[in-house]
């Protein structure tokens, strides 16, 4: 028996520092990527999918959203299997129940909306355990495990949340306990585990047997998600379980350190981000260090905009950088200007290099802007 996992697809997700077309087209990849799966099923043979938690970014979503999003998994073409997550619990106002869903729901979509046993086909099942709030106070994979005996049927688990062996604080209640999935896996009641929450594809314990398959295009920065862009092809029979994973993202978020002290730093970063490829799917978060002349402040300055014009999003990532502009001596001898703006010149130098941090900054974008108008921070 051969399936797909994938979770947290969080269809309706935004992007606050996408901006213009950027959001449209990123909220379209999460779309296409979900409508992909119909491809990979066809190509690796899968009887169905199974996504686990999370497949939409919260249950206020807007019509068009929620129609869109059962139009890409009609696209899939097999059964697909939803567990509502901690983004798009079972409460009061879900997804699930509103009308819209339930009036365009396709038939190929099962919402797992009860905890415990779901008959997939004789000798296949699914073990469901839904969440029902954004805040459970139980362990609600040992719950639906309790009691639950071995028999002639393949079962596959489908959960959503955070396991004790990969989080510090170890005693949440509605941690996943490894300890009651390897006992489970072992006595036969279960033969693997699909899980969902951590973007990055992640193998947990040592048996091979229980994943995050991670989101299938990415949603955050590489120091947050590590691994992201993954569905998982999962094979169980009797000689055990053989999972692969696919790469099916085509959105990168990056995070690029650099220090910049002089203009050939200037011109190496210009390099690194002229190589990078597939630009208009590519979001740039960059952390500079390091202390530059108004002059080349300036030429990166226009550097940096060339390339916000080509990526979906470039930006600094304040809290991890820290650039001091100084004023070199001379740089602004050679203006061809006098009288009053020659002095004005001279004060914005002298509160550049000595100012308070408010009135430091101002004159030294000032400047930059001074001397890109006069051409001498051309990139």
């Amino acid at each position: 028996m051969r399936f797909l996992h994938t979770a947290d697809w969080q269809l309706g997700m935004t992007r606050h520092f996408l901006a213009g077309d950027a959001q449209p087209r990123y909220a379209a990849a999460r779309r296409d990527a979900v409508a992909g799966l119909g491809a990979l099923a066809a190509e690796v043979g899968a009887e169905f999918v199974v996504v686990a938690g999370d497949v939409f970014e919260h249950n206020q979503l807007a019509p068009q959203v929620i129609g869109q999003s059962l139009e890409a998994m009609r696209a899939i073409g097999i059964p697909v299997y939803l567990l509502p997550g901690n983004h798009d619990p079972l409460d009061a106002s879900s997804v699930y129940t509103g009308a819209l869903f339930t009036a365009e729901r396709p038939d190929n979509v099962v919402v797992l909306d009860h905890a415990g046993v779901h008959r997939v086909r004789p000798g296949l099942e699914i073990v469901a355990a839904p969440w029902r709030s954004k805040a459970p106070t139980t362990d609600l994979v040992a719950e639906v495990l309790d009691g639950l005996s071995p028999g002639p049927v393949t079962r596959i688990l489908v959960a959503h949340g955070g396991v004790d062996v990969l989080d510090p604080d170890r005693d949440k209640p509605s941690l996943i306990r490894l300890a009651t999935l390897d006992d489970a896996l072992a006595r036969g009641a279960i033969h693997y585990v699909a899980l969902g929450d951590k973007h990055s594809l992640t193998k947990v314990g040592d048996g091979g047997r229980v994943w995050y398959s991670g989101s299938p295009e990415v949603t955050n920065f590489d120091d947050v998600e590590s691994d992201p862009g993954h569905v998982l092809v999962v094979d169980v029979d009797d000689d055990g379980v053989t999972v692969e994973a696919r790469d099916v993202g085509r959105w990168r978020f990056v995070t690029l350190h650099r220090h910049v002290d002089t203009s050939r730093d200037i011109a190496d970063l210009d390099v690194n981000l002229d190589l990078m490829t597939d630009k208009e799917r590519t979001v740039v978060r960059l952390a500079l260090t390091g202390s530059l002349t108004v002059t080349d402040r300036a030429a990166l300055d226009a550097c940096l905009d060339r390339y916000a014009r080509l990526f979906a999003h470039l930006g600094t990532w304040d809290s991890h950088t820290d650039l001091a502009v100084v004023p070199a001596d001379g740089e602004f001898t050679d203006l061809g200007i006098g009288g009053f703006a020659a002095a004005a010149v001279d004060e914005l130098v002298a509160t550049a290099r000595g100012g308070d941090a408010g009135s430091a900054a101002d004159a030294q974008a000032a400047l930059a802007l001074l001397l890109r108008l006069a051409d001498r921070g051309a990139a």
